[in-house]
């Protein structure tokens, strides 16, 4: 598998055994590395609401519950959803995501797969990220659901 074959998803690069190989790890390291930049960009915003809050006497400061879940969904609308099908920790790490039937992830797919997966974290506990140790494409919850893979997007 080259880089420009990897980048058109096709059946048979789906099922192949490479495409799996080291994906947990992977994505791991990718889900630290984006909740960091999640967190950095969420600084500048936070300041912003600060601000604002001053501005009107303390009723813009609500705005704290919804921050970090709109900057992250922001965050994953155009990166997971964009033309990389993949975040900067994905694209770090080697990884991006695919779908079964060989389209492309589009913004709200993208939200979807990362509402479902804190959804499933938050009512199932991190139990459910065992859910990858058994399936063939080392798929999770969210992922069967959705019917996406992650699947490694280089050789190295």
């Amino acid at each position: 598998m080259t880089d420009t074959t990897l980048r058109e998803t096709r059946t048979d690069q789906i099922d192949a055994p490479r495409a799996y190989s080291g994906v947990r790890t992977r994505r791991m390291m990718s889900f630290v590395f984006d909740y960091t930049i999640v967190l950095l960009l969420s600084v500048p915003a936070a300041i912003v609401v600060f601000v604002l809050g001053i501005l009107s006497f303390g009723l813009a400061w609500g705005l704290y519950a919804f921050l970090l879940p709109v900057i992250a969904i922001l965050y994953l609308a155009f990166t997971l959803g964009g033309s990389n099908q993949a975040t900067p920790g994905m694209r770090m790490a080697g990884v991006r995501i695919a779908r079964l039937d060989g389209g492309e992830v589009d913004p709200p797919l993208a939200v979807l797969h990362g509402v479902l997966f804190w959804a499933s974290n938050a009512v199932l506990t991190p139990f459910v990220l065992l859910v990858a140790l058994f399936t063939p494409r080392k798929q999770l919850l969210h992922d069967l659901l959705l019917g996406t893979v992650v699947v490694r997007d280089r050789e190295y």
